[in-house]
């Protein structure tokens, strides 16, 4: 397919904003179980719920230019009973009023105890918007996930992999910028959330790894001869059929080499991957703003090596037509 950048920004945008959204809750819910110390104030909350939706609202912008008429764009909402990309766009809305709720809770400091527990658990407006957030946030990551996971005939795409790497990604970018901005507003939480930065981002590469060798071996179940209805076992193609382009041959085939294929791989294992770890080991021991700087390095590289990933992820997926179109390359 013909990776196209309006996606890749939209999914690897709103990914890190989720993550970043759930960094936020699980500090909060481990302090209420006592796990963690209370919050030393709210100044990390408030930029990082801003920062979560500068995140989902640059990436929700990037969508549009993706829209043939990008005025009709509510429509998209109408078929949310069998339409995967109608719910993510009914959840991505609705996430992101979750998220600005939560941080104007924080910076406005309007937060009403809600309920009491017998042993004496305050459970307030915040912490309800921010468990309602996260199943959100997870609902919007199946959503994504699945747009492409459905789709059967990209073998590269479905399977359950994607959702779960589409949610492991975003769920390490967004802990780990969580970190960063950890080491500025309230560094006692530096070591909590890049040591969860760093589960998921092993996790994440674990995931993508296993659904490189999956694709790796995939046998496709159409041929040449298939595509044309012949069925003699020599069939060399020597045209695209067309005396010139065509939407089949721009759309479906990301014209780029083999080589730069095999580029892109290591390129993204290593900057998605290998380096934010090596960065976030070395970040949450260091102090004040050396951390913050070694966070925000971390954050930086990582979601180069997301944007790369992506690409990877949709280029690699064969559309079946480009076994007559194939030539166009």
């Amino acid at each position: 397919m013909k990776p196209t950048w309006s996606v890749i920004l939209l999914t690897t945008l709103i990914g890190a904003g989720q993550g970043l959204f759930l960094a936020l809750a699980t500090l909060q819910i481990y302090a209420l179980v006592g796990l963690l110390p209370p919050a030393e104030g709210h100044a990390l909350v408030v930029a990082g719920s801003a920062a979560a939706f500068v995140l989902l609202a640059a990436g929700l912008l990037a969508s549009f230019f993706h829209l043939g008429r990008p005025e009709r764009a509510w429509r998209t909402a109408a078929k949310w009973r069998t339409s995967w990309l109608s719910r993510e766009v009914i959840a991505l809305p609705a996430f992101m009023a979750a998220v600005a709720l939560y941080g104007l809770l924080y910076a406005t400091q309007w937060n009403p105890v809600l309920v009491s527990t017998a042993r004496g658990v305050a459970i307030d407006a915040a912490l309800v918007v921010a468990v309602a957030g996260s199943v959100l946030a997870f609902v919007l990551f199946l959503c994504t996930g699945m747009i492409y996971a459905a789709i059967r005939f990209f073998a590269e795409w479905h399977t359950p992999l994607t959702p779960l790497n589409y949610t492991l990604m975003g769920g390490a970018s967004g802990f780990t910028l969580g970190a960063a901005l950890a080491a500025i507003y309230e560094p006692g939480r530096v070591a909590f959330l890049a040591d969860w930065a760093i589960v998921l981002t092993l996790a994440a590469a674990l995931g993508r790894w296993a659904s490189l060798v999956r694709n790796a071996r995939l046998v496709p179940r159409s041929t040449v001869q298939s595509a044309i209805g012949i069925k003699h076992p020599v069939v060399v193609q020597r045209s695209m059929g067309f005396m010139g382009g065509s939407f089949n041959t721009r759309e479906f085939f990301h014209g780029a080499s083999a080589r730069r294929l095999r580029l892109v791989k290591p390129a993204f294992a290593l900057l998605a991957f290998a380096l934010p770890l090596a960065l976030l080991a070395l970040g949450r021991v260091q102090p004040g703003a050396a951390a913050a700087g070694t966070l925000l390095a971390a954050f930086g590289v990582q979601y180069i090596g997301l944007l790369a990933e992506r690409w990877f992820f949709f280029a690699q997926a064969r559309h079946p037509q480009n076994l007559y179109y194939q030539a166009v390359s």
